[in-house]
């Protein structure tokens, strides 16, 4: 039992203990995939909506599923193999669940930190998080800046990624020098993608994916950009009223309302992934870049349905003229 002294907490290990498996055995039960991650980050916001990195979270997530799922819709399979559809996928979801993995104890250990009115942040060495996020989130509790902790997690999800997998060896060779995924991220076909319920789509492209700079920098102006007055309430309500599939018809269907739907949903064509856990190394080297600490938003325009049209022409075509000579 803690005991409570004015607005500290002082508990036992045995509660500590306790505690620290709650918290392991809700995140694994919200990591089974990304329709499951998608929604714990959602539902997380909702209720602790000073917590600003779960909605964007979130609204990744979607992303990701929508990419997961483009893999065995109408078009790729056209002219990528199965096996490497296969690589691909795992790619994607190897590094959310990793995210999710890191993030998601943070985020309930805040919660249950405010339950209580005591920093209960001295545990996040318990789930191998980064020493950085400790001092981010102490500052936090004390001087509740919102969007200096939503860049925190912008930092520390691109860092806890990069080792295992985007500088992962086997992962590099079959993915990130794959022909076509390098044709797709120079033409910027790739791009996170924020839908309204009015049809329009506002988001921004990464051009070169395997850049740590080049992530963060776009994690920075995805959340400039979500969080615009005249723009986040837009957004919030699709993510509300819409859920989640993994298929773009989520979303596709106010902008093409005579469009049959081209991707499955997820968890039709995607069973669930059985990661293997190691002990990982604590990124931080006590030195953040500064540039990863701007949050100005890229000169490109925000408003993509119409570059999202003519994108997505422009790839079908492609596949199409591939296709033609196979």
């Amino acid at each position: 039992m803690n005991i409570l002294i004015g607005k500290k907490s002082y508990f036992s290990p045995l509660d500590e203990e306790k505690l620290i498996n709650r918290i392991s055995l809700i995140t694994d039960k919200c990591n089974l995939d990304n329709i499951s991650r998608t929604k714990a980050y959602l539902c997380y916001y909702t209720k602790n909506q000073e917590i600003q990195w779960a909605f964007l979270a979130s609204q990744v997530s979607r992303n990701a599923g929508w990419n997961m799922c483009d893999l065995s819709g109408a078009w790729l399979p056209l002219v990528v193999s199965i096996e490497k559809r296969q690589q691909i996928y795992l790619t994607y979801e190897k590094a959310n669940w990793l995210i999710f993995k890191d993030a998601y104890p943070q985020l309930l250990l805040y919660e249950y930190s405010t339950k209580i009115n005591a920093p209960m942040f001295h545990l996040l060495k318990f789930f191998q998080v980064s020493s950085f996020m400790e001092e981010e989130w102490l500052a936090f509790w004390k001087y509740k800046d919102k969007q200096r902790l939503m860049n925190s997690l912008i930092i520390n999800e691109q860092n806890v990624i990069q080792k295992p997998v985007i500088k992962n060896g086997r992962i590099k060779h079959s993915v990130f020098h794959y022909l076509p995924y390098l044709f797709q991220d120079i033409l910027h076909f790739n791009a996170v993608l924020f839908p309204t319920l009015h049809g329009e789509l506002y988001g921004a492209s990464v051009s070169n994916f395997t850049s740590l700079n080049e992530r963060i920098k776009l994690g920075n102006t995805l959340a400039s950009l979500l969080y615009k007055p005249n723009l986040y309430q837009d957004f919030y309500l699709f993510a509300r009223k819409i859920e989640h599939t993994g298929s773009r018809h989520d979303y596709e269907k106010y902008i093409y309302p005579k469009l049959s739907n081209t991707t499955p949903i997820l968890r039709s064509v995607y069973p669930v992934v059985n990661h293997s856990v190691w002990k990982k190394d604590d990124w931080y080297k006590k030195k953040i870049k500064k540039s990863w600490r701007v949050m100005e938003e890229h000169s490109e325009p925000f408003l993509l349905t119409d570059w999202y049209k003519k994108k997505q022409q422009q790839l079908h075509k492609l596949i199409y003229q591939e296709n033609k000579w196979i």
